[in-house]
């Protein structure tokens, strides 16, 4: 367990210097492109960032572990919104982006629903359990294509100028020139192998441990899996905060949370049908009810997570985890 404990520590560290790496890289290469850091943030980075689920989730589920690529993806998602905004927003409270309200924030809460309705049919019409099919697989999929054209072409080929890309185009650091474009993509490029390397360091050597210690493996998949493969989720959030890249620090956990429940479970579904975890209509319940809370958020306070609702998301995650050590 000694061995186990030295690598979880030496993981944080390589996932903090992985998410320093994709933040520079991501916010220069938007500059470069003359794209919005947004469009970056639900794209690149919210795919990036969710390499880990789906190294985890697809390989656990071809190996017969339902339980944590289930448990993976909803826990990631719950704690995408609850731990990592929470902590975020009392960093420095968030600015959301207008046409993250419009449209990615509903296409989240559709990807929530969709999930929870295949994942609850077979117990709708009176099967003894829930699962998800190679079928409702094959449709997340389906869904998530339609996200991904929706999100693409309505930000890159665009409904309608928007001078701020204009300047941000022509816009040059104060250091002199812009970032040549190698460098911008060789440091995202090495902050994604940073975060993924951490990330399944930290998973591996964190179940490890949990495992000693007798947890079943559905806890391990809603918890210590969950939070461990949202590491690249929190670092880069958490950092793009600090540097004030609001817009990929909430595009970051939107466009990770759409792609964990419509790509990643998808994927692991295709791979093999995965089973409805005990307790998981309730996992199901809270992902869903948070993306609503976290829709309500944004549209209030003039479209800004403040520092007290990113406590009340803080909350809503200590008690979601206390639930899941007590189940």
């Amino acid at each position: 367990m000694t061995t186990d404990l030295l690598i979880l520590i030496g993981s944080l560290a390589v996932l903090l210097a992985g998410g320093e790496a994709l933040v520079r890289g991501a916010s220069a290469l938007a500059r470069r492109l003359g794209v919005s850091s947004m469009v970056i943030g639900l794209t690149v980075v919210a795919f990036g960032t969710s390499a880990p689920e789906l190294a985890v989730s697809v390989t656990a589920a071809a190996s017969g572990s339902g339980g944590i690529a289930f448990g993976n993806v909803v826990g990631s998602n719950i704690a995408n919104v609850a731990l990592i905004l929470g902590l975020a927003a009392l960093v420095r409270p968030l600015a959301v982006n207008s046409e993250i309200v419009s449209r990615e924030l509903p296409m989240m809460i559709l990807g929530s629903v969709a999930l929870a309705v295949l994942a609850l049919d077979g117990p709708l019409d009176g099967a003894a359990s829930g699962a998800i099919s190679r079928g409702d697989g094959l449709c997340l999929l389906l869904f998530f294509c339609v996200f991904l054209y929706y999100t693409v072409a309505g930000n890159l080929f665009g409904r309608r100028a928007d001078p701020l890309l204009e300047e941000a185009r022509d816009e040059v650091p104060a250091g002199g020139a812009r970032a040549p474009l190698g460098r911008s993509l060789a440091l995202v490029a090495g902050g994604l192998v940073g975060l993924s390397l951490g990330g399944y360091l930290l998973v591996e050597s964190a179940s490890a441990v949990a495992r000693a210690l007798g947890v079943p493996e559905v806890v391990i998949g809603a918890t210590v899996v969950a939070v461990g493969t949202s590491l690249p989720e929190l670092a880069t959030s958490l950092l793009a905060t600090r540097r004030g890249e609001a817009d990929i620090a909430v595009a970051n956990v939107v466009g990770s949370n759409v792609f964990n429940a419509l790509f990643i479970m998808g994927t692991a579904a295709a791979v093999r049908p995965v089973a409805l975890s005990p307790g998981g209509a309730l996992d199901l319940a809270v992902m869903v009810a948070l993306a609503v809370i976290l829709l309500q958020m944004a549209l209030t306070g003039g479209r800004r997570i403040t520092r007290g609702e990113g406590a009340c998301l803080l909350a809503c995650y200590a008690g979601y985890v206390l639930w899941q050590t007590n189940r």
